[in-house]
């Protein structure tokens, strides 16, 4: 391991309590060796990071700390005694909780039975229906949640649930905390909600672990950090020691001089599609915007201000009261996302492992799915020959890394699925992508490669959409911004001459303090 650099930042006060150590973790799955001796201490009261790219070991290093996986080799050590989960029951029960990246709610049961699943609070052997909606409620209203416990989890947005999950894994009232990418979904808004009560927590004495690709918001909660790359330790230290840019060099082994591609494409005066008066009760209102041909257009809002909405009535996934789309001078009549696909519209969902990809299908059938006639014969059966051939061509264009063709798609890292469902909609040629949260839970090399991409496909003349919560990445890459709050789009701004400041006024709803 000569290769990786070695560095530890000094070791604890004899009055610092360790709650958590782990020394010479391995782990090896089929032909993958995805920990190779790594280490990481949690100290009490304390946030600490880490880092790495996707497929650098993380959430394997979680799973073996929580009782998901077992490790091959290595020890650790919890509350000074060596221990062995063998389950997440087995970790939760002594003070140990997750929260993972992808979602593991139970979409049919409510908020409340899904943040107290199989600790429900009882009355002999029935359910205390009163105390479950009780301690519910103590909980999200702990996060600033304006969520019922009585919701099904099913009717709630991704923010929303990941939001649940934070508030099932603060029900533990935990010693030791994971947190695996809690704010890829969130608004600025929800976010530095989730950082107070870090910080409350931190008062408390729990040990956070953190893992994040937003390295801009470590600054605010971290208190040490932990690179890994390709399975192993790298280093750890004092995030007041360290820079982002020192910590991008470790995990990439290089160094990243910007965060954001330079633009070369150029928007041209052609309007490529032109929305007018969309409304859809009780969610969104009177929306007009253009977007030009060749124009990466920004949407921007807090949580609930109907930019995802919009995207999906757009593309026929919701149903619309009024107004209408136009492509040119033609008047769409878009009833199902069928007709706008046939129209030239895609829509690339925030969740693109439920709505994006066929998971158990390879990347070749995931890649033509949306344009099976393509490489079909007239009797509607595949060929596999031209099947492969697309495939190869799109694989070599957006460099997505995968053995073959051939594979599974759920085993890819989260920037090559996102890769792969961009492929899709381009093999399907459409005009206009609506990218919703094109970087969410996607690691800072990849996010410069989806980057540089979205300005390529603008600079073919194709119309992009760019949906997110990260104000950096709208004012890194749009040529606008149309700003949502509360159902309105209320503006629209020249992302170069505007900033983050003006944007977050008109999105909580605040008008521009006047020049003084």
């Amino acid at each position: 391991m000569s290769d990786f650099v070695h560095s530890e930042a000094p070791r604890p006060a004899a009055d610092t309590a360790v709650l958590l150590r782990l020394e010479g973790i391995t782990k090896r799955f089929p032909g993958v060796l995805a920990l190779d001796g790594v280490r990481l201490e949690v100290r009490r009261g304390e946030v600490h990071a880490v880092c790495g790219e996707n497929g650098a070991g993380k959430s394997t290093l979680m799973k073996v700390i929580s009782g998901q996986y077992q490790p091959d080799a290595g020890a650790l050590h919890y509350q000074g005694a060596v221990c062995q989960f063998r389950s997440t029951a087995e970790s939760e029960a002594v003070g140990i909780a997750i929260i993972h990246q992808e979602l593991n709610l139970v979409p049919h049961l409510t908020v409340a039975e899904n943040i107290f699943l199989a600790r429900e609070p009882r009355k002999g052997w029935l359910i205390d229906r009163a105390a479950l909606r009780r301690n519910a409620q103590q909980c999200l209203d702990r996060l600033g949640l304006d969520i019922a416990p009585d919701v099904l989890v099913k009717t709630l947005s991704v923010a929303q649930q990941q939001m649940v999950e934070i508030a099932k894994a603060l029900s533990l009232n935990a010693q030791v905390l994971i947190m695996d990418e809690p704010t890829s979904s969130l608004t600025e808004s929800e976010t530095g909600k989730l950082f107070a009560i870090i910080h409350e927590l931190k008062r408390a004495g729990v040990g956070i672990v953190y893992i994040s690709h937003r390295l801009d918001e470590l600054a605010q909660i971290v208190d040490r950090v932990t690179v890994l790359r390709d399975g192993r330790y790298v280093s750890t230290d004092h995030f007041a020691d360290t820079s982002v840019e020192q910590i991008v060099a470790k995990m990439v082994g290089r160094s990243l001089d910007d965060v954001f591609p330079k633009r070369t494409s150029v928007p041209t005066t052609d309007v490529l599609l032109r929305v007018q008066g969309l409304t859809r009760q009780g969610v969104f209102h009177d929306v007009s915007f253009e977007l030009r041909r060749g124009e990466i257009l920004g949407f921007a809002g807090l949580m609930g201000a109907g930019r995802t909405e919009v995207a999906r009535a757009i593309f026929g996934a919701d149903p619309l009261d009024a107004g209408e789309v136009l492509l040119g001078d033609q008047q769409l009549r878009i009833r199902s996302p069928r007709d706008a696909v046939r129209h030239g519209l895609a829509y690339l969902s925030e969740d693109r492992k439920h709505d994006g990809l066929a998971l158990k299908m390879n990347v070749a059938q995931n890649i033509t799915l949306a344009n099976m006639e393509a490489v079909s014969n007239r009797a509607g059966l595949i060929r596999f020959d031209e099947e492969q051939a697309a495939a190869t061509r799109y694989i070599e264009a957006l460099g997505i890394r995968t053995p073959s063709s051939r594979q599974t798609v759920r085993l890819l890292s989260g920037g090559n699925q996102q890769k792969l469902v961009i492929s899709k909609w381009l093999f399907r040629e459409s005009r206009i992508l609506f990218f919703d949260e094109p970087t969410r839970g996607i690691d800072v090399g990849a996010k410069y490669a989806i980057y540089q991409l979205l300005d390529q496909l603008a600079g073919q003349g194709i119309g992009v959409v760019m949906i997110s919560s990260e104000l950096p990445e709208i004012m890194g890459m749009t040529d606008r911004v149309a700003v949502f709050h509360e159902g309105r789009l209320v503006t629209v701004l020249n992302t170069r001459q505007t900033s983050q400041e003006e944007v977050m006024h008109y999105a909580s709803g605040r008008s521009i303090p006047s020049p003084t």
